[in-house]
């Protein structure tokens, strides 16, 4: 498999976590955010949308990191990333969700790019803005790991959560988010990223970081 990617995309972390734990080989090919290469006619024959990540199975391309985690958990089940239970498995999607679809997409390059050049924002509010919807998401999932962790985001295994979980801590590293409001979804990412898989998916350790 091929994952087509940007090793600081937090969209990208989130799959290279998923292979990396289900222990699966893949290449990577690096498109660089910050000239545009995403959205080359080359890579939007690849990815129509010219976002990152797309996943080059060998027989298909997948794209939309939420899609891409569902198909590598059903075509490789073992070890599972989603709970046994059809109700813990709901919950473990809508956690992911909070970041996937609440968080992310607001707080992403395109968005802040808008922000600055069309709203005139200046770089203490676009900062300021990523708090915000980092803050309201990270505070219902304080909420939901306190009540289901057991060491990671949900239970004592690392799930789909957890995928999402640790490149948004990652983010809002970035930007100097206060996480100190969040202890339980701090801990559980801290335990997630001590596991060698989730470790080996740092965007630091990809070889395209900094290129």
């Amino acid at each position: 498999m091929t994952l087509h990617g940007y090793w600081r995309s937090t969209t990208s972390y989130r799959v290279r976590i998923a292979l990396n734990l289900k222990g699966l080989a893949y290449d990577q090919i690096t498109h660089d955010l910050r000239t545009g290469a995403q959205r080359a006619d080359a890579y939007r024959r690849i990815a129509p949308q010219g976002l990152v990540p797309a996943l080059d199975t060998g027989d298909a391309i997948l794209t939309q990191s939420p899609a891409i985690l569902e198909w590598l958990e059903e075509t490789h089940p073992a070890p599972p990333l989603l709970p046994a239970d059809p109700t813990a498995r709901a919950i473990v999607r809508g956690m992911a969700a909070t970041i996937a679809c609440d968080i992310h997409p607001i707080n992403n390059l395109r968005v802040l790019t808008t922000l600055r050049r069309d709203l005139a924002a200046t770089e203490a509010q676009v900062t300021a803005w990523i708090a915000t919807w980092i803050g309201a998401g990270f505070e219902a999932l304080e909420t939901q790991i306190g009540r289901h962790g057991d060491g990671f985001a949900y239970g004592a295994i690392p799930t789909l959560a957890d995928c999402h979980l640790v490149p948004q801590v990652y983010a809002a590293e970035r930007f100097a988010v206060d996480l100190t409001p969040y202890p339980h979804l701090t801990a559980a990412a801290a335990n997630a990223r001590a596991l060698h898989p989730v470790a080996a998916a740092h965007p630091d350790r990809q070889p395209d970081a900094d290129a």
